[in-house]
């Protein structure tokens, strides 16, 4: 962490996806109900587009609608994304399950591979997301 020393604001380094959505307001409310994600941050323009900053159990990443003048486009715009979310929560099996009854399509059902408890869906706007966790074994 780095204090200014003219603003006397200090600033932690941090790294965060910002995913590009179609209609940013439906976004945030599948993502508070898929993930009980929180919306810790949010400015809205006249037009609605939004950008917001939500956190899953503190970790925290961003979306925003896309915008095509300024390069940011939905996976809807492009056929399909260029990145996958990884979500690593205690319980992945309800994690998968809140994810699917709030409308996520199931692409990799749970199953145990590579030392992972992991399945992976697509969001209704085209992100995919990876549940899991580690395995623990006793040696």
């Amino acid at each position: 962490m780095r204090t200014d020393a003219v603003t006397g604001t200090s600033v932690a380094c941090s790294l965060a996806p910002m995913l590009s959505v179609r209609n940013g307001a439906r976004a945030v409310e599948f993502y508070k109900s898929a993930f009980a994600a929180i919306e810790v941050y949010r400015v809205e323009d006249p037009g609605g587009a939004v950008v917001s900053r939500l956190s899953v159990d503190g970790a925290e990443f961003w979306l925003s609608d896309e915008s095509p003048e300024h390069g940011n486009f939905s996976p809807e715009s492009l056929g399909g994304g260029s990145a996958r979310m990884i979500l690593t929560v205690p319980d992945p099996d309800a994690m998968f399950a809140k994810a699917l009854a709030a409308g996520a399509r199931e692409v990799t059902p749970i199953e145990e591979a590579y030392g992972w408890r992991l399945g992976r869906v697509v969001d209704p706007f085209g992100h995919h997301w990876e549940i899991g966790r580690p395995l623990t074994f006793n040696t």
